[in-house]
């Protein structure tokens, strides 16, 4: 992958994550007022958050590396 793939992949995988976190901001209110299921979806969505970040930190790591 070019060095320039590797940064526009970074950025998507970002942009990626901003949304998730973004769109995570409902369940986390909703959770705070006492709905439960707004609590299973936040922690299914942490989790995946998790995950991205993981990704994201070994692409920029490649980036790091091809720079």
């Amino acid at each position: 992958m070019s060095t320039q793939e590797l940064n526009e992949h970074l950025l998507g995988q970002f942009e990626e994550f901003k949304l998730l976190v973004e769109t995570l901001q409902t369940d986390v209110v909703k959770n705070a007022g006492g709905n439960k299921s707004a609590g299973v979806r936040l922690r299914k969505g942490l989790r995946e958050a998790k995950k991205l970040a993981s990704t994201i930190v070994k692409t920029s790591l490649e980036y790091s590396k091809e720079s």
